[in-house]
């Protein structure tokens, strides 16, 4: 029997649960605040929640701790604090903060910007399949900012990325084939990444196909195209 969603129904036994120590539940309660689905919007509440799931060790409680002192939200803004709660949440596995701990350190916001930790996080990140992490992580190798410029290594991070339909990955593993960095020169191959991309919404696509297209025979094109009509279907 499918139950109806209840909000408030669901809000009640979070905080029975929450008031006796329950981490996940208190994690739940400050979701619920943060987003406000049975309350009014209330970050102070959704920190006291999150914090107090957070000291017991849970990592998505973690990492949304941090995420509210990355944006001020409930909390004076404090991108050193969203540091160390990223890194704690980090260090159990937690995926999303690995690749947003990486995003710190890139960016030095926080902490001191070193593009090897980067890439360290990133990677973590990226071996359990998050896609953002799996781009960025593409994209130190093909600048050469944290390890050495590796344009082999790009393609394929880039492509793994691809697979899940990142539109920003497309973009680039086509941009690659049309320049030959890391894989042979393939217009058609790289004409039809391009229009996925595009196809996806990455405005920077749109004008990578008006000039691709200069390069191209009219047959190259035509076959492009048909290919790439079978392939944005399985993105959409």
């Amino acid at each position: 029997e499918v139950v109806p969603v209840n909000y408030a129904e669901a809000m009640k036994w979070y905080l029975l649960a929450a008031e006796q120590g329950d981490a996940e539940a208190q994690y739940n309660l400050g979701y619920m605040y943060g987003l406000g689905e049975g309350v009014p919007v209330n970050y102070a509440e959704a920190m006291k929640w999150y914090r107090l799931a957070a000291e017991q060790g849970f990592a998505d409680a973690q990492y949304a701790l941090g995420t509210m002192y990355s944006l001020g939200q409930g909390v004076e803004q404090d991108y050193a604090e969203a540091a160390k709660w990223y890194l704690l949440a980090a260090d159990q596995g937690h995926a999303e903060a690995q690749f947003t701990l990486g995003w710190t350190y890139n960016l030095g916001q926080g902490v001191e910007q070193d593009y090897a930790e980067a890439v360290k996080w990133y990677l973590l990140a990226a071996e359990q399949g998050h896609a953002d992490a799996q781009y960025n992580l593409a994209l130190m190798y093909f600048d050469g900012e944290g390890v050495p410029v590796n344009y082999a290594e790009a393609v394929k991070w880039y492509r793994l990325a691809a697979e899940q339909c990142h539109a920003g990955a497309l973009g680039m593993v086509g941009a690659m084939y049309a320049e030959g960095f890391g894989v042979p020169v393939n217009y058609i191959q790289a004409y039809k990444l391009i229009s996925l991309s595009s196809a996806l919404g990455d405005q920077k696509a749109s004008g990578a196909l008006d000039l691709l297209v200069s390069f191209m025979t009219s047959e190259q094109i035509a076959e492009a195209q048909q290919q790439s009509g079978e392939v944005i279907s399985a993105c959409r």
